[in-house]
């Protein structure tokens, strides 16, 4: 069962994602998200998304709003087995299509319980009942295969996608996408600046000039927690040639001011970024953490590889562990409080000598929503840094320094944790970049 592909190539695109649970906000829509970012980078441009709940007439009409403009809509969710999963049949009605047994996806389907020791219940049928005439998709990761249906006049095209991520990400990338290929255009290709320790508002002062005058590649900022990050997108006939454009955009932003805040092009994330340094300096790290409770080591470890890097760390989150397991003056505590620079330091330099790494970080603070005070207000931190480096003796050389952060108190517990352990990430990561401690 496999129609004719069309010549005319997708110029645009809208994604339909199907499911009431999603109008209710019971699932995040991830689906969308991922499809276009996948769609940019084919060259097929989306100008809109929509979510519709599991009703016909209501599917029916957003076909036909989106096919108004796009000639590809690409759906999620609908396919599985219960009454209520009603988008092929819809899609077959907008076609003027039959539902035919598909035998192949119905022996797919039957393998796949049997690879369970399962029976297939007999209503899982329904999901190999596909169009007439349809391109169909194998599904290796569930029950529900990929459709898609064209018009053979206009070209319009649906492509019907399962809704679980974890079938629609690897079906798409693997059977969908070569599919696509073939009817695509220009390549659009994006890659992103990473900046850490400057905001939005001061970051588009650097590059306004950049942003204004730039049409092909486009520069576009992004706010994120504690963090910036800048788009650049290139539309080029081949994607060698827009990743051309793309770096050299990427140059021109680091010859401004902005450069001194970037910590990576296209690491996704601090930790990502920390962790790669890591390994290629071969160096070590620990943590020790008070306020942040852990999140500095869950998301190093979080990282693919981190185990080569990470060592471990201790959660001291009261003041008898503090001294107990990093071995902080009890002294230093009495005189400075656990709120303190100095503290902080002993911290660092504690976990530093107890788990023998050659850098570790520590964190301590208030995070609200009580507990502060007018020297230091909610929102208070002292992030410690220390790194291990060889002295002209060839002896140990121990340098340390404290970070303070004046968050606002404004902001919820859950903010000032995040932007505490992201703070402490880019210490590492400066550290393991300049190969001392500032």
């Amino acid at each position: 069962m496999t129609e004719t592909i069309g010549t005319k190539r997708f110029e645009s695109a809208e994604i339909l994602c199907v499911g009431t649970e999603l109008l209710l906000g019971d699932i995040v829509n991830t689906n969308a998200a991922y499809l276009s970012r996948e769609l940019a980078a084919l060259g097929i441009s989306v100008y809109r998304q929509t979510v519709v709940g599991d009703n016909p007439e209501r599917l029916s009409k957003a076909l036909s709003d989106a096919f108004q403009k796009a000639d590809l809509v690409i759906t999620s969710g609908g396919l599985g087995p219960t009454y209520d999963d009603l988008t092929k049949e819809t899609v077959a009605a907008y076609f003027g299509r039959r539902l035919v047994l598909h035998e192949e996806s119905l022996e797919r389907c039957r393998a796949y319980f049997a690879r369970t020791n399962r029976v297939m219940p007999e209503n899982n049928v329904k999901q190999a009942m596909l169009p007439e005439g349809a391109t169909v998709f194998p599904n290796d990761y569930g029950t529900a295969p990929a459709v898609a249906v064209s018009d053979a006049e206009t070209g319009k095209t649906v492509v019907m996608l399962p809704g679980p991520p974890r079938e629609l990400e690897p079906i798409f990338r693997e059977r969908v996408k070569p599919y696509l290929l073939m009817r695509s255009g220009d390549t659009l290709l994006s890659k992103n600046i990473h900046l850490f320790g400057i905001g939005e508002s001061q970051a588009e002062v650097y590059v306004r000039d950049l942003m204004k005058e730039s049409v092909n590649p486009t520069l576009a900022p992004y706010c994120q927690t504690g963090e910036v990050r800048f788009r650049v997108t290139a539309r080029a006939e081949s994607e060698a040639a827009a990743s051309e454009m793309c770096d050299t955009m990427i140059d021109r932003v680091l010859a401004t001011e902005l450069g001194d805040y970037v910590y990576g092009i296209d690491v996704d994330t601090l930790e990502n970024a920390a962790v790669q340094l890591l390994r290629e300096r071969e160096l070590t790290v620990a943590v020790a953490e008070s306020l942040t409770g852990g999140m500095i080591g869950e998301r190093l470890a979080s990282v693919a590889g981190a185990s080569s890097v990470f060592l471990g760390g201790c959660i001291t989150y009261c003041n008898e562990m503090k001294v107990a397991l990093l071995g902080v003056s009890q002294e230093t505590i009495a005189r400075h409080t656990e709120i303190s620079t100095e503290c902080a330091r002993e911290m660092a330099v504690g976990a530093l000598r107890r788990l023998g790494s050659d850098i570790a970080v520590s964190a301590t603070g208030i995070a609200g929503p009580g507990g502060g005070t007018e020297e230091h207000p909610v929102g208070t931190v002292y992030l410690g840094i220390a790194m291990r480096t060889k002295g002209t003796d060839g002896g140990d050389v121990i340098s340390s320094s404290v970070r303070r952060l004046s968050l606002s108190p404004m902001r919820d517990r859950a903010y000032i944790r995040t932007v505490a352990a992201s703070n402490a990430i880019e210490l590492v990561l400066r550290a393991a970049e300049n190969g001392h401690v500032e």
